[in-house]
């Protein structure tokens, strides 16, 4: 997509300008007329947005229709005198200026400190940080497993580098979980325009993206980078062993007509995603059920047809993020929906969730400089790290199980009353839907008409598992009996087994299941580990976000310190690269030491971010900004560095 500048050398519709700046978001516009025109008058009091209230983007700012109308009133003059001056290169602006300019619109205070990572978001820096014109990367070759937005990340990256690779993709197409995840309402938690790659623009329709459009960005990335001559589809690798004499991995792959083959690389990288493999329940009698029972990742086709629902009595086993995207998205077409709840979600309220972006917003991105990167920052900051501090626990805090600290006892307060505004009269259902852990003990759910759906007539809200399956319906834990057509079993993913089902053995010939044991995965960063060389892991232990924010964000700082460890491996000569064993061990003691002060350890509740043995292996304990900063650039002496011993085998 052209740049803002490129986009705005016609001369200017100062009437479509107008019309477009009324409909964006106030404090944005603030931000970006600061930039144009360096005059801090705009960061008088006059001009202060409200604090928002929750996650909501806070469009007005709080601010009076007359004091909006001045501040459109001056973008529009300022965007003119822009185009007039030959729409010159945006005004580069100082850390302590953008610091300045997120404080006062953001409506409260942000910390200084996040000003390099935010000046970063504003600029929209997105340069590779290898590149083949500086670096011989000639004895470097890659395979990267999986092509959803990891895999396709780094192959663009590997590309930038010169690093010959191929992309190994188990799917017949990119996109990953993206791909997978069919089922009815499936759609992001994140803002679309924060849940995006930051080089590649696109006009979101919804302000949280719904999953065929997301898919189609990504199969539209692909695109733009011609990724697909790099991946082969519909092969899934079964093992990959490290040979030290060599310094290289094979690969062991079969594809779908089950031919098998052995690929040899220098360098891993795995891509496979978190939440890739279903969780499928053990429960008696799945096999004897006459009607159609599934995960959610697993949704047919068929039941997408006009009609396919309709008198249907449907279950959902589940009631965490896939089912409250399903339920809404389905209740008006059956007969009956009943879900299965072990225990309540915290919802927050979301007046977007919904909503459209609109024509105007998207002129605003397109022809005003900035606009675009000042509303990521905004969204960044709302969405990201703002919430985490609240989520340390207070050890002097009375409270047993309802919170953690004053602040999150405020938090729930919150939630509760729009828990109760919106199921009104139904105690029954206030009293199930009402969670007896903090908020945030598991990551917040937003509103898409939950509360609204179980209140309707046709569904019933059962607080309890279930326990075994019958040819015609369920029995739940207490020993109720119910009939059904469909069972939707939302129940989740492997999220503590890493790498599974693969096979992967490293230097010493142990796999990753004998040096990490099945679920209590560790590595340095999350993404490198002791007794793997060159084995780098995206969306690995302790990389996922439990506070909030967007994962891509986090996929690019890991991309780009794999990047950074490759430049080091092309700079040395190294045939090797492997984190040491102390460095990796004091890492993950910290991790584990800040996850025992935070509230998804706490003992009120039970989450996927935890192992059986309560280990916390799945989620970041850190801010975003934290592991902004840790994943910058790759320390030397953290590693083991071998020279080259050999030439590398060149994949094919």
């Amino acid at each position: 997509m052209p740049s803002v500048t490129e986009r705005s050398l016609a001369p200017v519709d100062v009437a479509r300008l107008r019309d477009a700046t009324r409909a964006g978001n106030i404090p944005t516009l603030i931000a970006t007329l600061v930039e144009m025109t360096g005059d801090r008058h705009w960061l008088a009091e006059r001009y202060r947005p409200s604090r928002p209230r929750g996650m909501d983007d806070n469009r007005t700012g709080g601010l009076a229709p007359e004091v909006r109308d001045e501040i459109c009133d001056a973008v529009v003059e300022a965007v003119c005198r822009w185009h007039t001056a030959g729409s010159p290169p945006r005004r580069q602006m100082s850390e302590d200026e953008i610091a300045a300019v997120l404080d006062f619109t953001a409506g409260e205070s942000v910390p200084h400190e996040f000003s390099p990572m935010m000046a970063e978001i504003v600029g929209g820096t997105t340069e590779p940080r290898v590149s083949a014109e500086t670096l011989d990367t000639s004895q470097l070759t890659a395979i990267v497993i999986g092509a959803g937005v990891a895999g396709m990340l780094m192959s663009v990256q590997l590309a930038a580098a010169g690093v010959e690779h191929i992309v190994l993709e188990k799917n017949d197409e990119v996109g990953g979980s993206w791909w997978e995840n069919r089922y009815p309402g499936a759609g992001v938690d994140t803002p679309s325009y924060l849940y995006s790659i930051s080089s590649f623009e696109h006009h979101w329709s919804t302000h949280f993206g719904k999953r065929d459009e997301v898919q189609g960005y990504l199969t539209a990335y692909a695109d733009e980078h011609r990724l697909r001559s790099r991946i082969r589809f519909g092969v899934e690798v079964e093992s990959a062993a490290y040979d030290p004499a060599a310094q290289q991995w094979a690969v062991r792959t079969r594809d779908r007509d089950g031919v098998c083959e052995t690929l040899e690389a220098r360098l891993v990288i795995s891509a496979v995603g978190l939440l890739n493999r279903p969780k499928i329940p053990a429960l008696p009698g799945m096999d004897d059920f006459a009607g159609r029972i599934f995960h959610s990742a697993q949704w047919p086709t068929e039941l997408d047809e006009p009609g396919a629902l309709t008198g249907k009595r449907v279950a959902i086993v589940g009631s965490g993020a896939s089912a409250m995207q399903i339920g809404p998205a389905i209740v008006d077409d059956v007969e009956s929906l009943t879900v299965f709840q072990r225990s309540p979600q915290w919802i927050a309220p979301n007046d977007d969730y919904f909503a459209p972006v609109g024509d105007d917003v998207h002129w605003l991105m397109d022809h005003v400089p900035g606009y675009r990167e000042w509303y990521r920052a905004r969204l960044s900051w709302i969405f990201n790290d703002k919430v985490h501090p609240t989520l340390q626990v207070d050890p002097d805090w009375p409270e047993a199980t309802a919170s953690i600290n004053a602040a999150n006892h405020g938090h729930r307060g919150f939630y509760l009353r729009y828990l109760r505004e919106q199921l009104g009269d139904r105690e029954d259902l206030i009293e199930l839907s009402t969670p007896n852990y903090p908020p945030f003990g598991k990551r917040m759910l937003l509103d898409n008409g939950w509360y609204s759906m179980l209140r309707r007539d046709n569904v019933d809200l059962i607080p309890r598992a279930v326990e075994k399956v019958t040819r015609t319906g369920v029995i739940d834990a207490d020993g109720s009996a119910r009939d059904f057509d469909i069972i939707v079993l939302a129940t989740g993913f492997h999220s503590d087994r890493f790498l599974y089902p693969m096979d992967v053995r490293g230097r010493s010939g142990r796999s990753t299941v004998e040096v990490w044991g099945e679920n209590d995965a560790f590595a340095y960063l999350g993404i490198t580990a002791p007794d793997f060389p060159n084995l780098f892991v995206l969306t690995g232990p302790n990389t996922a976000l439990g506070h909030g924010g967007s994962f891509i964000s986090i996929l690019e700082y890991q991309v780009r310190y794999v990047a950074d460890a490759i430049a080091l491996m092309a700079r040395e000569r190294l045939g090797a690269l492997e984190v040491r064993h102390d460095v990796t061990a004091d890492y993950n003691r910290a991790v584990d030491e800040a996850h025992a002060r935070m509230v998804w350890t706490h003992p009120a509740m039970t989450n996927w971010y935890r192992n059986d043995d309560g280990r916390v292996v799945a989620v970041l304990p850190w801010r975003i900004i934290d592991y902004w900063r840790m994943t910058r650039s790759v320390e030397p002496a953290d590693f083991v560095r071998e020279p080259i011993v050999r030439l590398p085998y060149r994949p094919s």
